[in-house]
């Protein structure tokens, strides 16, 4: 049976002694009835992980001590996903949860021309990747950007190996995701906002060399077409057991 896995942000090192946190606290004790003696699994997403010993159970605070640390490799596909959130949190939110599960390595919001600069909660918005992080049982949290503009994303993933664009302008030919997503190649897909991108943001891309690819027949919302792109890429570079 594996062991209850939790995140803890900080190093893990064998031997060493660590208080969780308040949360992870209320998980252990409260909700699951841990004592002392018993085994927990902590990873602080960026690939490791420590087993860990519960030496003090009370309802407020947990002391662990790791007795082992093991590390996970990232896989080297690693998928960037750029999209321009909409205005609706839960929406957005969703799309968090769920492009976690499915392996993506970073988001990054884009302030588009017609993004609804819906407020991005840092705070808040990190939090639903660790609970997915851990739902999931993987190794590495995916890392949420500060928003940024078309212009200063090509800028900052000017030498991602495969770089592909979604939209639905007419005019521009597109080619199925299906065709044009290679496995095993790192990765950045941008998603545009509900209006779109504009035709200056599509050019400026393709000028850059991204591919633009549709995501079939039906018009998608835009949390629907970025999750269907996580999953394709998913599919086609399964994370490692």
């Amino acid at each position: 049976m594996s062991l209850a896995q939790f995140y803890y942000k900080g190093e893990l090192r064998a031997g060493a002694d660590l208080w969780l946190d308040e949360d992870t606290v209320r998980h252990v004790v409260q909700v699951l009835r841990m004592q002392a003696g018993e085994k927990i699994q902590l990873t602080n997403g960026e690939g490791y992980v420590g087993i860990c010993v519960i030496k003090t159970a009370e309802k407020k605070k947990c002391l662990v001590v790791i007795e082992e640390v093991d590390f996970h490799k990232q896989r080297a596909s690693l998928l960037h996903l750029g999209v321009a959130f909409t205005k609706n949190s839960s929406r957005n939110e969703w799309l968090l949860e769920k492009a976690t599960e499915l392996g993506v390595s970073s988001i990054i919001p884009i302030m588009a021309e017609r993004s609804e600069r819906e407020r991005i909660r840092y705070e808040r918005w990190n939090s639903i990747l660790v609970s997915a992080l851990l739902q999931s049982q993987q190794y590495y949290l995916p890392i949420l950007h500060e928003a940024m503009t078309v212009k200063n994303l090509l800028s900052k993933y000017h030498d991602v190996p495969q770089q592909l664009i979604g939209h639905c302008i007419e005019g521009y030919e597109r080619s199925p995701i299906s065709e044009m997503l290679k496995p095993a190649l790192e990765t950045i897909i941008l998603i545009g906002p509900e209006g779109d991108f504009t035709e200056e943001e599509l050019n400026l891309c393709m000028g850059q060399g991204y591919k633009a690819v549709s995501m079939g027949v039906q018009r998608l919302r835009t949390e629907t077409a970025a999750l269907a792109a996580c999953a394709y890429f998913s599919l086609i570079n399964p994370l490692a057991p």
